[in-house]
């Protein structure tokens, strides 16, 4: 190589380690160490992913100043240990409000096309922060609208030096707080999982013979779980780089109530959003990645274990005998056509569980780069 070509060599690594002021791009992109196999999600072109503010996003998650009461944080509803879940039947926020539906899972959350488990429109992680932040329907994290919060933020002088490495050149600002949030939960993909070794790293080994029964069984047409748990993802509601479906929701029949609407009225899924009551009880169908640490299950926790969530499924729709919830779901007239129900021996739950379990990633679950950075040892 001659000298000029070595001298544009060397200007161009130089150019790759400047902090480029305004953009939020720092000098060391975010490395996602992805299996060969799986695209990155998609990243909005106005906040990039970077080493420093995925590493301030992660502080800031796990901080409780980002609440109104200063006890709780992002991450006491999604836990790492629970796949970023917080094994409650329904969230509680702030100032000790129960809200309606349980805390989804933020595995993989950056390929997900919607945001919630009823609205169609939430579609980016930036916006979605605003809803905890500052939602008070129901109440989560509480922090007033007029940002005093951020007084702490501002004066903490470890946060000054972050925000400084990850926005060069940009205030320390609520917005930038909420952009470092949106990128650190991008950076939370799980792709270990005995499952994956199996089926896309070739390794037979890597689960049991009951686990390998029930990936027959849940591909097959008789159960067909894919048809809303299909892809990479195990949830039809989730894309790739380049490529988003349209949004999915879905009404598994968990209820048949008598009166105006077939749900409950603090639950009556799409429709909050689109008002047509064909859309009463449809709700988004969440990830099954890392389902055996996720429970309970369904938007309002009222299925308990996996064994109840695979006969709900074999039922066609779950039957309530008596109380204010009585009714034969699968009767629903919103339900959704898949869902129609299948026989189901003892043998088939159980080799369905074993295939369910073997999506768990225990290595997520314990990885350094999603835990809590101000924890002890």
């Amino acid at each position: 190589m001659g000298l000029k070509a070595t001298a544009v060599v060397a200007l161009a690594l130089a150019a790759a380690v400047v902090l480029r002021a305004g953009t939020g791009q720092t000098s060391t992109p975010y490395d996602w160490r992805l299996p060969s196999w799986l695209q990155p999600p998609p990243v909005p072109a106005d906040n990039p992913m970077s080493v420093a503010k995925v590493a301030l996003g992660r502080h800031l998650f796990y901080d409780k100043r980002l609440s109104g009461n200063g006890r709780q944080s992002c991450a006491s509803c999604h836990q790492q240990d629970k796949a970023f879940t917080d094994g409650l039947a329904l969230g509680v926020g702030s100032t000790g409000q129960r809200h309606p539906r349980g805390s989804m899972s933020l595995v993989n959350v950056g390929y997900a096309v919607t945001l919630t488990w009823n609205n169609p429109r939430t579609r980016l992680l930036e916006d979605q922060a605003l809803v905890p932040m500052y939602g008070d329907h129901p109440v989560e994290l509480g922090l007033d609208r007029g940002n005093k919060w951020m007084q702490a933020i501002e004066q903490d002088r470890s946060y000054r030096s972050m925000f400084s490495s990850a926005f060069p050149g940009e205030p320390v600002s609520a917005p930038n707080v909420v952009k470092a949030l949106a990128a650190f939960e991008r950076s939370i993909v799980s792709m270990r999982s005995p499952y994956d070794r199996y089926h896309f790293g070739h390794d037979d080994a890597a689960v049991g013979e009951a686990a390998k029964r029930g990936e027959v069984l849940f591909f097959s047409a008789r159960v067909a779980c894919f048809s809303c748990h299909g892809g990479k993802h195990f949830s039809l509601d989730m894309g790739r780089e380049g490529y988003l479906p349209p949004p999915v929701f879905h009404n598994t029949g968990l209820y048949n109530l008598a009166g105006q609407y077939s749900y409950p009225a603090s639950n009556l899924g799409l429709y909050e959003s689109t008002k047509d009551p064909r859309d009463v009880g449809k709700f988004k169908p969440p990830t099954l990645r890392n389902i055996e640490v996720t429970a309970p299950y369904m938007h309002d926790g009222s299925v308990a274990t996996l064994e109840e969530a695979i006969d709900h499924y074999a039922a066609g729709g779950r039957t309530i005998f008596k109380g204010p919830y009585a009714g034969i779901g699968r009767d629903n007239p919103n339900k959704s056509a898949p869902l129609r129900g299948f026989p189901l021996t003892p043998a088939d739950r159980a080799d369905l569980i074993e295939f369910l379990k073997a999506l768990t990633d225990v290595e997520l679950l314990r990885d350094p780069r999603f835990s809590d950075p101000r924890a002890r040892k």
